[in-house]
C-alpha cells in the first residue's frame, strides 16, 4: 500500500476497495463499427463511449498553416443518472459544465498529439456518458485516447498519414479526500462528500497536463497535495498499461472513413 495513504483515518470505502485502489476498469474497443476509433469505457459503475472521427475541415484559423486540431465534444445522456439529463441541444446552448469538460478532454489530447502530421485534418473525440457514477471526465481521456491512437493507426495503415501522431500515452483520474483520508479513483457517493476534490491528466513520460484540485470546504495544505498527486499518479500509470496493453495490437483493417447508414 502506498506510504500517502492512511486508512486508519477514513475506514473501508463504500464498495470495500482500498483508498489506493483504481475502480475495475473496461475497454472495450471497436465498440461501434463506423468510427475509425471507437472505445467503451468502464470504470466501476461509469461508462461513456468514446469515438474519434476524421474530417478534411480544419478550424478557420488553421487553414494554410499545415497542421491539423485535434478537439472534443463530451455530453450525457437522458437516463446516465437518477434524474433524467436534458439533452442540451433541446436548450438550444451547452452548460459552462459541458464546455469546461470538453476543452480539458481536447487539451489533454492535443498534449501527446503531432499536430504537423495531421496536415490540415481534424479529429473530433465524442464522449457520450452512458452511466455516470463519477469521474466521467477522467473515464473520457482514458477511452479518447485509444480511440484517437487506433483512428490514426487505421489512418495510416490507409496511406492517408505519413507517421502516427499520438506521441505518448495520456490517462486521468481523480483522487480526493474524503473524511479525512486521500483517496483514489473517487465515486459519486465519495465525490459528493469529499472535503477535496482533483482530476489530474499525466502522459506516460510522467509529464502534467492538467491538476484541477478544488476545497469543497476547509482549504487543504502542501503535503495532502502531495499525496493526491501520487495516488494519481499510481493509478494514472495503472491504466497507461492498460491502454498500452490494447494499441500493443493493430486495430483490425476496415476503410478509416466508413460508410454509415442512414436511418
Amino acid at each position: 500500500m502506498s506510504p500517502a495513504v492512511h486508512p486508519e483515518r477514513g475506514g473501508a470505502r463504500a464498495d470495500g476497495r482500498r483508498p489506493d485502489q483504481l475502480r475495475q476498469v473496461e475497454l472495450e474497443r471497436d465498440f461501434t463499427k463506423f468510427a475509425p476509433g471507437s472505445v467503451l469505457v468502464r470504470m466501476g459503475r461509469t461508462a461513456v463511449l468514446c469515438t474519434a472521427s476524421f474530417s478534411e475541415e480544419p478550424p478557420r484559423w488553421l487553414r494554410g498553416s499545415g497542421k491539423g486540431w485535434v478537439t472534443a465534444e463530451y455530453s450525457m445522456l437522458p437516463g446516465s443518472s437518477p434524474e433524467r439529463v436534458e439533452r442540451e441541444a433541446t436548450r438550444g446552448r451547452q452548460s459552462g459544465r459541458t464546455q469546461e469538460i470538453q476543452r480539458l478532454i481536447g487539451r489533454s489530447l492535443r498534449a501527446v498529439t503531432d499536430l504537423s502530421i495531421l496536415v490540415e485534418q481534424q479529429v473530433t473525440l465524442d464522449c457520450d456518458v452512458l452511466q455516470a457514477d463519477g469521474g466521467t471526465r477522467t473515464a473520457s481521456i482514458v477511452g479518447a485516447w485509444v480511440a484517437l491512437h487506433d483512428a490514426c493507426s487505421r489512418m495510416m495503415a490507409a496511406g492517408r498519414l505519413t507517421a502516427h501522431p499520438v506521441r505518448e500515452g495520456c490517462a486521468a483520474v481523480s483522487v480526493g479526500i474524503v473524511h479525512g483520508t486521500p483517496m483514489l479513483d473517487l465515486a459519486y457517493v465519495e465525490d459528493s462528500g469529499a472535503e477535496v476534490d482533483m482530476n489530474v491528466v499525466m502522459t506516460s513520460s510522467g509529464g502534467l497536463v492538467e491538476v484541477q484540485g478544488t476545497a469543497e470546504g476547509l482549504p487543504f495544505h502542501r503535503h495532502e497535495l502531495d499525496q493526491m498527486l501520487a495516488l494519481a499518479e499510481s493509478g494514472i500509470g495503472e491504466l497507461l498499461k492498460v491502454q498500452a496493453g490494447i494499441v500493443a495490437v493493430p486495430p483490425p483493417g476496415r476503410d478509416p472513413r466508413g460508410a454509415p447508414g442512414r436511418g
